[in-house]
Parts: C-alpha cells; sequence; structure tokens
C-alpha cells in the first residue's frame, strides 16, 4: 500500500455481556498488520453503542464478535442500528463460536460473512480486501 491508498478503517467490537476478548483482539491485531487502520471498542457494548461508534470514526467495515451465544439477537440490532444511523453501506462481518446452522439466518440479516473458530485471519483480511476493491470500483464508475 502506499500513501494515496486509502486505508480501510474497521471497527472491532464486542457485543453484549461476553467478557471474552481475545478473538477480538486477535483480528483487531492481524487486521492492523495488514494495513488496515482499527478501532476497538472494548468489551460489552450495546448495539446501538456499537454503530455510534461506526458513525463517529466513520469506518467502513464493523467486525462482531461474539463467544456468548447471544449472536442471533445482538448481529442483527448492531445492523439495524446502523441502518439506522444511515450507515447501510457499512460492511458488518462476525466471528466467534457460531453455530454453522445460525450462519444463513445471520447472513439474511445483513451479516456478509461469518468467520468460525479456526479460520485463518488472511481469509477475514482478505474477504474485506476484496468487498472494499469491489465496492471502491462501484463508486468510481
Amino acid at each position: 500500500m502506499d500513501a494515496t491508498t486509502p486505508r480501510i478503517r474497521v471497527l472491532v467490537a464486542k457485543p453484549g455481556l461476553d467478557g471474552h476478548d481475545r478473538g477480538a483482539k486477535v483480528i483487531a491485531r492481524a487486521f492492523r498488520d495488514a494495513g488496515f487502520e482499527v478501532v476497538y471498542s472494548g468489551l460489552r457494548q450495546s448495539p446501538e453503542q456499537i454503530a455510534e461508534a461506526a458513525l463517529q470514526e466513520d469506518v467502513d467495515v464493523v467486525a462482531l464478535s461474539s463467544l456468548s451465544g447471544a449472536h442471533n439477537t445482538l448481529f442483527p440490532r448492531v445492523v439495524e442500528a446502523l441502518r439506522a444511523r444511515g450507515l447501510g453501506d457499512v460492511l458488518v462481518i462476525g466471528g466467534g463460536v457460531i453455530p454453522h446452522d445460525d450462519i444463513p439466518r445471520l447472513k439474511a440479516a445483513g451479516i456478509a460473512e461469518i468467520f468460525t473458530p479456526g479460520t485463518p485471519t488472511s481469509v477475514a483480511i482478505e474477504f474485506v480486501r476484496r468487498w472494499y476493491a469491489s465496492r471502491s470500483a462501484a463508486v468510481s464508475s
């Protein structure tokens, strides 16, 4: 990446009462090391707090992490809170201990992709890069 290439801005967030943030910190560091600009929201954020942080930080991507089993409730609420603030174009991805049976429901709710345990961080990085390049091409045409 050169100095003229815009940096992809990512908010890594932990919605709900889940106090386990190792995975969120691992992906935040991986995104940072890949050249993304990363903001970590910290633990125990409400969907509304996450959406407000996304608005204030002007992020391109919200990366949600959940190990609590509340992903089916919290992830869609984050998407709704983003849309309520006019941030429907922000990419929302998720990760954590999420049963494969829940993934279609989350994608239908607006989560672009779910990364489960064991997924190499490079897979999430490349997913975001491809989305960003596609969005940038669409905006410039």
